[in-house]
């Protein structure tokens, strides 16, 4: 293998999420499918230690360890290729910066950084190309604050903010630019449930299963090229989601008129399209990179300037 060098340590950021895993840069599929034997379809092929793993095939179940097998270091390993390819690189010394559900981090962190760091070195091929990668640490940061961290200051008064990913949608409040710790929750209410909830209606209705990337379409964009039956029945039930994700949050004591409400992650589409809201008091971040970008940021911090 031949290599460009990098010495100096690369911060990446990655939000290992249950439906999409996303980088500064890049956001893909969470899935991993391995084969002892090379696999016929090759697209997004990574090798590793002579397996072979196929990535981004379709999402992977919700588990809330993610320490459970080994795909989530897979996964790590596809992201640093895609972000080494943006940059320009095939070796460099990698400091990981990742995250954790709010109220799953000063139980996990310690974990899931060793984790990730369970080799000093990987050598891996992506796509045809080979990288090779030093660890040189990790840092494990609570995930929907490491969005909004660079912006604390635009947080004046009382703000509660909403993360809605794949498996869990986390809650916390910021007020006058301040985390209040004591009021972070986090619960499984992800959009999952909801691609879970249309798929049932649409059997229960019509008889018919749709392709969930038709479904994904009609949650990220209001419609889809199939039938008016159909996209109403997906558009309902999109909104009694929407309705649940409401109504958790009045359970968290949110008032439109006394806070702001703060929306991001992959579902934050769902509250755009399917909830009625004032404008003015919701602001909805559609930048679905945010977190990891965030994660970045915060270990810049956390380092001090110094990788």
């Amino acid at each position: 293998m031949s290599y460009t060098i990098n010495n100096k340590p690369v911060i990446i950021g990655i939000d290992h999420g249950y439906g999409n895993i996303k980088t500064a840069h890049t956001c893909f599929k969470t899935g991993v499918t391995a084969y002892e034997k090379e696999p016929t379809f090759q697209s997004d092929l990574l090798i590793f230690e002579d397996r072979y793993y196929i990535i981004g095939d379709e999402h992977k179940e919700f588990a809330a360890d993610k320490m459970g097998d080994t795909d989530y270091y897979i996964l790590t390993l596809a992201a640093i290729a895609r972000e080494f390819l943006i940059r320009g690189l095939s070796s460099a010394s990698v400091y990981l910066a990742v995250g954790l559900p709010l109220t799953w981090v000063s139980e996990q962190k310690d974990s899931f950084k060793a984790y990730l760091l369970q080799k000093k070195e990987a050598g891996f091929s992506f796509r045809g190309k080979d990288y090779h990668v030093t660890f040189t640490g990790a840092a494990v940061f609570p995930q929907g604050f490491s969005a909004v961290a660079d912006r604390l200051r635009e947080f004046r008064g009382v703000n509660m903010l909403c993360d809605i990913g794949n498996g869990t949608m986390n809650v916390m409040y910021i007020n006058n630019g301040k985390p209040i710790p004591s009021k972070c929750y986090t619960e499984k209410f992800g959009t999952q449930q909801c691609m879970i909830a249309v798929r049932e209606k649409l059997m229960q209705r019509f008889g018919v299963a749709v392709d969930d990337t038709v479904i994904e379409d009609v949650l990220r964009y209001g419609k889809a090229d199939i039938g008016k039956q159909y996209l109403d029945a997906i558009r309902e039930t999109a909104a009694e989601y929407v309705a649940g994700i409401m109504r958790r949050l009045r359970e968290h004591e949110y008032t439109p008129e006394l806070m702001k409400l703060h929306v991001m992650g992959g579902g934050s589409c769902l509250i755009r399209n399917f909830a009625e809201y004032d404008p003015s008091r919701v602001t909805i971040n559609s930048d679905i990179c945010a977190t990891a970008k965030g994660y970045e940021l915060l270990a810049r911090r956390s380092l001090g300037g110094t990788v």
